[in-house]
């Protein structure tokens, strides 16, 4: 008799049977997808405790403190715009280059900076993880929690930019909130994606700068987005302008000011990125779930 079939023998119950009735399950069984839901749900304050913490500790070791989530995208936006605005001439075609140029940086800082903390989500935490039981995915999601804060404070900076230089403030500020839940959406699919990445391949850390690296160029942060349109035709246009940060970032950029170069037409832009946000949120946490049992082992 196989042991699922196994009775207890005063009740005549078979084990399998008795183990469902309980709530019981194999041992190293991974939950069911909604179970597993579940579970993150209930560890809801543990996530955002776990995302104070992060904060406190990496910014409380400075001087500066939180002053530093506005300080480095303004510092990066600054070294670009002399570089590529200033030396390079690459402002040519915009109208209005700085809150352009500062609008990509920190929309496309955003995603950067959640994909290089989410490779370390598990690899970082073995001991936690070997401590305690609670849903892995608790890791990245915490982490994707700071950078929204930090992207927060920085959004406040960008849109004083943005006033600063003459843009106006129209409707279409209202449409900011929205695609900031797509890209956090996106980027919490992909932190959890690059978790499970860095939890079983040390060396893809080291890949990850320059990668970001090309996306970054190929995302039309620093220079005009028809230069791309200028160049390329055919399917290599249409890889380029499929690129999830170059629609968001477009998107960014839209709602922000006025008269500025797209990709493709408003409508189109937030139809990908809707469909982006599903397949790499949904995408990244299945891919994570899958690999759970494996979390802390070796």
């Amino acid at each position: 008799m196989p042991p699922t079939a196994v009775a207890d023998s005063d009740t005549g119950i078979s084990l399998a049977e008795l183990a469902r009735r309980h709530g019981l399950s194999a041992a190293g069984k991974p939950p069911s997808l909604p179970n597993y839901t579940r579970q993150l749900w209930a560890y809801r304050h543990f996530i955002a405790s776990y995302a104070n913490a992060k904060v406190a500790s990496t910014l409380g070791r400075t001087k500066l403190g939180v002053f530093w989530q506005v300080l480095t995208p303004l510092i990066n936006a600054t070294v670009y715009y002399v570089i590529f605005g200033v030396v390079l001439n690459t402002k040519h075609g915009v109208d209005n280059f700085v809150p352009y140029l500062c609008t990509g940086v920190f929309i496309f800082g955003f995603t950067a900076t959640t994909v290089q903390a989410g490779i370390g989500a598990i690899s970082s935490n073995m001991g936690l993880i070997r401590a305690l039981h609670f849903p892995r995915a608790s890791l990245p999601l915490a982490i994707t929690m700071v950078e929204i804060r930090n992207m927060i404070a920085s959004m406040t900076v960008l849109m004083i930019i943005v006033l600063g230089f003459g843009e106006p403030i129209t409707w279409e500020w209202l449409l900011i909130v929205p695609i900031f839940l797509l890209q956090s959406i996106f980027n919490a699919g992909l932190a959890m994606g690059v978790a499970r990445l860095g939890s079983k391949v040390a060396d893809f850390k080291q890949l990850v700068p320059f990668v970001m690296r090309i996306w970054m160029y190929g995302s039309a942060v620093l220079y005009p987005v028809t230069r791309f349109s200028d160049h390329l035709t055919g399917w290599k246009l249409a890889v380029i302008e499929a690129n999830p940060m170059l629609i968001f970032i477009d998107l960014m950029r839209h709602a922000l000011m006025e008269n500025v170069p797209l990709a493709a037409p408003a409508p189109v832009l937030w139809l990908q990125a809707i469909g982006w946000a599903a397949v790499v949120g949904f995408g990244g946490y299945f891919y994570f779930w899958r690999g759970e049992k494996g979390y802390g082992r070796g």
